[in-house]
């Protein structure tokens, strides 16, 4: 089986990705990490991009978080992010990538998974790979919903099938084989070479396997926040490290409380998170966005500084930037759509 899908993945027509053109195991490290939770035509880009601003360990470790979170702004799961930034400070003592999987499974963010890719795709050793992709082919391939069961087994013949065939080509051979052929609501039995030796297919039950996970509902919140202006001046706020979307800049408000007139809302949370008052002019718009655990529903106000001093109460940092330094932050996807509405109303004028 193995023979076959690497003979597959040698003869189809590759979908172009960078990090295929390469053995460096820091740029194979990079995008890896950023294809967690991220499909590949989105990663492409943020790629080249993070390629051509940190080309090698020792530069992303000279780098500031900020330029690191720029770098990644629109990417989401921005811990990934931290975890490469502070690794690479590590790394940097001797500029280069471990080769063994107990050095590499003790960078921040790197597991069982991201180690076995590195050591097998830009050393070439035996580590077979298991994701989501993979797991899906193997749990069709032997009828095995248990998620461990799966994952071991399909450990056990990747390690045999290793034998033969290189490590690298035959972990690469299965992520594109489960992307491609077989996925999950549409696979493609019918070009499927391996369908002979599909036991799902034989008692057609592919869709079966493996077991779906139950969706949870992810709540919903209504945050209100202000575009607060003093004279030609905008005030913004760092989050928190530790907290959710950490270390991105982000316009002042909060979460509208249950019974919570809006207004009110607003200047509370104002007061709260930087000890001063503002006037609201007028509403800019609102905005739905959805993040991995959760939806908001964003609502932005154009604000006039009133009096008190700026303190960031509940951020790391406050700044006062103007309309063109926006771009030089890093805010989160749904901060960037409220901007965009704030620059079509022609009634904002500083």
């Amino acid at each position: 089986i193995g023979d076959k899908i690497v003979q597959w993945y040698k003869k189809k027509e590759n979908f172009y990705m960078p990090w295929r053109k390469t053995s460096n195991a820091y740029k194979i490290w990079i995008s890896e990490i950023m294809l967690q939770q991220t499909q590949v035509q989105t990663v492409i880009p943020y790629y080249e991009n993070w390629i051509k601003n940190f080309p090698n360990i020792k530069i992303l470790s000279q780098a500031s978080i900020d330029q690191v979170l720029k770098c990644w702004e629109g990417l989401g799961y921005y811990k990934r992010a931290h975890n490469i930034h502070e690794s690479s400070k590590i790394l940097n003592n001797n500029g280069k990538m471990p080769n063994t999987f107990a050095e590499l499974i003790a960078l921040k963010g790197v597991g069982d998974y991201t180690a076995s890719a590195i050591l097998s795709i830009a050393y070439n050793k035996p580590y077979p790979v298991v994701d989501g992709n993979i797991k899906r082919i193997f749990s069709r391939l032997f009828r095995i919903k248990n998620d461990l069961e799966i994952k071991k087994k399909a450990k056990k013949e990747i390690s045999l099938w290793m034998m033969h065939v290189k490590p690298k080509d035959i972990n690469q051979a299965l992520m594109d084989f489960g992307r491609e052929i077989c996925s999950p609501k549409l696979p493609k039995c019918n070009v499927c070479i391996i369908h002979k030796s599909c036991q799902a297919y034989q008692f057609n039950q592919i869709l079966n396997y493996p077991l779906k996970k139950k969706k949870t509902i992810k709540p919903t919140y209504n945050v209100i926040v202000g575009l607060i202006w003093k004279k030609n001046k905008l005030l913004i706020s760092k989050r928190k490290k530790e907290q959710l979307l950490g270390g991105l800049w982000e316009l002042p408000g909060g979460k509208k409380k249950n019974n919570e007139k809006t207004l009110a809302c607003l200047k509370r949370e104002i007061f709260e998170e930087l000890d001063i008052y503002i006037d609201i002019k007028h509403k800019i718009g609102s905005i739905k966005h959805q993040y991995s655990h959760f939806n908001i529903n964003l609502t932005g106000y154009y604000c006039h500084y009133k009096k008190g001093k700026p303190k960031p109460l509940s951020s790391d940092e406050i700044k006062w930037i103007t309309l063109k330094q926006i771009k030089n932050f890093a805010f989160p996807k749904s901060t960037i759509k409220l901007f965009n509405l704030y620059e079509n109303d022609s009634r904002n004028i500083t």
